[in-house]
């Protein structure tokens, strides 16, 4: 198996952390050493502005690639609800993601998917982050 994917849809979220932008950035970028993995870049994070006549009211979305894959988020500050991805070939600790984004965001309630992604892939692929981040590094070097 390649790894987990972990979906976590949180909420009775604290509104304004949800549209901070600052505060959302720094958990992306403080949650990859939490959880044992390596940035691979710097978090991306995009203010999503209100649209009018439209279903979007507004947040912020965001990723940090890792060399271990990728955390997003997508935040809905007028819904009180965030949409957060972990998707590692590296395990971690679930309870850990959850409890950190749970008191980080101010959580009420959490709704926790994990899906075991690519099953036959593990022999094309190494486990261990030295060898995947050559990988990966020479792999983007070559699309530049």
């Amino acid at each position: 198996m390649f790894g987990p994917h972990l979906t976590l849809d949180l909420y009775g979220c604290d509104q304004k952390k949800l549209n901070d932008y600052d505060y959302v950035h720094k958990m992306l970028d403080e949650m990859p050493e939490m959880l044992g993995m390596h940035k691979f870049s710097a978090p991306q994070l995009t203010k999503i502005p209100v649209q009018k006549n439209s279903f979007d009211k507004g947040g912020l979305t965001g990723f940090v690639i890792l060399v271990e894959s990728h955390i997003a988020i997508h935040t809905f500050p007028g819904d009180s609800f965030a949409s957060f991805d972990i998707f590692s070939c590296k395990y971690f600790s679930e309870d850990n993601a959850t409890k950190y984004l749970m008191e980080k965001l101010g959580a009420k309630r959490v709704e926790l998917n994990r899906l075991e992604r690519g099953r036959d892939f593990v022999k094309h692929y190494p486990r261990n982050v030295q060898k995947a981040s050559v990988i990966a590094n020479k792999e983007r070097t070559l699309v530049r």
